[in-house]
């Protein structure tokens, strides 16, 4: 019981209406899109089953993750700790360059430190830090998220691993996940019971001055009660598709909880493009804080982005 607990106060840190969002620094200064106006669902012939239907089915955005594997390329990323005040008292900037041959997979750039980001014995202060390591940085593995496809449409086994968990909570919201007390049923947004609770609205929108694209989002009804409102931990679900094949390109997610047990407040994007007809992720921004009993309270920011893809030799 005490592990699983872990793990759901660890999966929340990975995962942005701004009345939602965290009032601090915010290293994500770049916009992608540019929306255009409301769709008309009638003349478009699309409709909130469409929209839904694709969330909780599609493989492709996670799947771009999985191609980094077969590419070169360049990571920076920039990462702050923040204390109670909200100023920021660690930094970490780091380019690296990616390698799908040799044995050295990972080269540092630059790696600079500074402030409270390790422990006496070289250890990361926060475990959110950690698990960004270890869902988007490779710092335990050769591969990028390099297990199989996610299981569209399948039950959650009480058994899978935790790397599994975290990934159907990034990748896949909305789906179920088993073993997560407290919290797993709440990524349900989309069963018949929730869906009371949310409001849906659809633009045309631009995506990186090129990509024509529908940006559908979910968000609570105005007209809740606070306490249902508190009772719903996914605030917001935003959903960019790209207009000519109907693929995920990005999602941001603004996720709030509190009980007896944790207390978080996150929000976090993710962002894909192509490079030669193969979709790459882009750009990963996340902003939170969580609360575990026992624990140090952990406030970070992170800025990541993916640039220079090249594919690898024999690829």
């Amino acid at each position: 019981m005490k592990k699983a607990l872990l793990l759901a106060g660890l999966m929340v840190v990975l995962l942005k209406a701004s009345a939602q969002e965290i009032n601090r620094f915010n290293p994500d200064t770049l916009k992608t899109i540019q929306l255009d106006s409301v769709i008309n669902i009638k003349a478009e012939k699309l409709g909130v089953e469409k929209f839904i239907n694709a969330i909780i089915t599609d493989n492709s955005f996670y799947q771009a993750f999985r191609n980094m594997k077969k590419y070169d390329f360049i990571a920076e990323n920039r990462i702050y700790t923040y204390n109670k005040k909200n100023k920021i008292d660690g930094r970490i900037y780091r380019k690296i360059k990616h390698s799908n041959s040799g044995t050295n997979k990972m080269q540092y750039l630059v790696k600079q430190d500074t402030g409270n980001v390790y422990k006496k014995n070289g250890k990361y202060q926060l475990y959110t830090i950690e698990m960004f390591d270890y869902i988007f940085m490779n710092a335990y593995q050769t591969d990028f998220v390099a297990e199989g496809p996610m299981a569209a449409g399948k039950a959650e086994d009480t058994n899978q691993s935790y790397k599994d968990k975290l990934k159907t909570l990034i990748f896949a919201p909305g789906r179920p996940i088993k073993g997560l007390p407290f919290i797993g049923s709440k990524t349900q947004i989309f069963t018949a019971n929730m869906r009371q609770y949310y409001d849906y609205t659809y633009h045309s929108g631009t995506y990186l001055d090129s990509i024509p694209v529908y940006r559908f989002k979910v968000t609570m009804k105005e007209d809740l009660s606070s306490g249902t409102k508190d009772g719903l931990m996914i605030k917001e679900l935003t959903t960019i598709f790209d207009k000519r094949n109907f693929e995920i390109l990005g999602r941001y997610v603004d996720m709030k909880y509190s009980n007896m047990l944790f207390d978080f407040d996150v929000q976090m994007n993710i962002e894909t493009s192509y490079v030669e007809g193969e979709k790459l992720p882009v750009k990963i921004t996340y902003q939170g804080n969580w609360d575990y009993p026992f624990k140090k309270e952990e406030r970070a920011s992170f800025l990541v982005l993916h640039k220079d893809y090249n594919l690898g030799k024999g690829k």
